[in-house]
């Protein structure tokens, strides 16, 4: 295995377990040494401290492990498994009630680079790193072994994540093949775009909102915004929502939107779907909605647009301010991972200001607890979102 020798005093936040080794903390790598493959990290005195991918960039290595291990099928499995009794042990996993769920979670289940969510017998697997696209048939024989025929089906979904590869196989069926892509959620169905469709095919973060969304829904008139296949509109109908509109720049969300609340509530009048730029919808929209929800893409993706981000999410927000009702209740998310929580609060602060609207947190949300945080790695905290009385 070929070496990566640090710098003196750069193993530092390695010794504090922080899966990340940057570049500038690298004195020198061994000759040959190719994109994604598995390395040694040694000090500048030659002491192991940890193994990893390699890959050219400002995060030159991602730590797989601490301990000085060869990374093959019996790492994987162990790996794989320990992410599997995780899940079950919050009761997430063997749900009879909800077959979708984040089996790995990157850094949060030690596996940085690496993403793999559940949709019933299916499961899709997304590489961050080169090194875990390399390494994609032998996470799927061990991920097909751990699963115990809990999963039939490995679809590997990276074209979007990997844009800089080329390789013909980067959406594709490892395992099995199937066309039955309906997904159940807390006992609501819908469809899981997972050949097209962003991230994996649905946002799986948002469960636990979705449902703490159902119970403020009764009686309410309620706006999607960034709707995508409309997870928080169909669970705000089945709380009793008395209309319901879901709006997305996106036909192709609209149309997947449309066919999920089909699934749970057909014919259903009370839900109308609207392919319009969010905030040109806000912009002609009555005063008519007492239950809002803001769910946009992520505005900052690194540090340089985070300025511009902020601006972004304080427009945003201060539109729906002024137009949500009396009384009204209002979500608003960021994804954005240089978005801190005192950031996207102030954001929202500055939005209720302008607006001139008193506005009261009743929720702080976040990522559910199948996407893990890593004590070591913060910067996995990448959902925030706040619940708003409005008056």
């Amino acid at each position: 295995m070929k070496q990566v020798r640090l710098r003196k005093g750069k193993e530092e936040s390695l010794k504090r377990f922080h899966p990340w080794v940057f570049s500038g903390a690298i004195a020198t790598i061994d000759e040959g040494i190719a994109e994604g493959e598995v390395v040694r990290v040694v000090t500048n005195s030659g002491d192991f401290i940890a193994v990893g991918h390699y890959q050219e960039g400002s995060i030159a290595v991602r730590v797989l492990t601490f301990s000085d291990v060869q990374i093959d099928d019996e790492f994987w499995h162990s790996r794989l498994a320990s992410a599997l009794k995780m899940r079950q042990a919050i009761g997430i996993a063997d749900n009879p009630n909800n077959n979708t769920y984040r089996l790995v979670h990157g850094e949060g289940d030690n596996l940085p680079g690496l993403i793999i969510d559940v949709y019933g017998e299916t499961a899709v697997m997304q590489a961050h790193s080169i090194g875990m696209h390399l390494c994609r048939k032998e996470i799927a024989r061990a991920l097909n072994k751990v699963m115990e025929g809990r999963v039939k089906h490995i679809y590997y979904k990276s074209e979007t994540t990997l844009p800089f590869m080329t390789a013909d196989d980067m959406n594709c069926f490892l395992v099995g093949g199937s066309d039955d892509n309906i997904a159940t959620e807390n006992g609501l169905k819908f469809r899981v775009d997972w050949l097209k469709g962003q991230k994996t095919g649905f946002f799986v973060d948002q469960r636990e909102n979705r449902s703490l969304l159902e119970k403020f829904s009764k009686g309410k008139r309620v706006l999607n915004m960034f709707c995508y296949t409309g997870g928080f509109s169909f669970y705000a109908m089945r709380g009793g929502a008395e209309l319901v509109h879901s709006v997305d720049s996106s036909a192709k969300a609209i149309e997947l939107t449309k066919q999920n609340v089909e699934l749970n509530f057909p014919g259903d009048a009370r839900h109308e779907a609207y392919c319009e730029d969010a905030f040109k919808y806000l912009e002609r929209a009555g005063s008519n909605y007492n239950l809002i929800i803001l769910d946009p893409p992520a505005f900052a993706k690194h540090r340089g647009a985070l300025h511009n981000a902020l601006k972004g999410y304080t427009r945003l927000n201060q539109k729906a301010f002024e137009k949500i009702e009396k009384g009204g209740i209002l979500f608003t998310f960021s994804c954005s991972q240089v978005v801190t929580k005192d950031h996207f609060r102030n954001a929202v602060f500055t939005a209720a200001a302008l607006a001139k609207r008193k506005v009261r947190i009743l929720h702080q949300l976040h990522q559910p607890a199948d996407h893990p945080i890593n004590i070591y790695h913060p910067e996995g905290e990448y959902l925030k979102g706040l619940v708003l009385y409005v008056e």
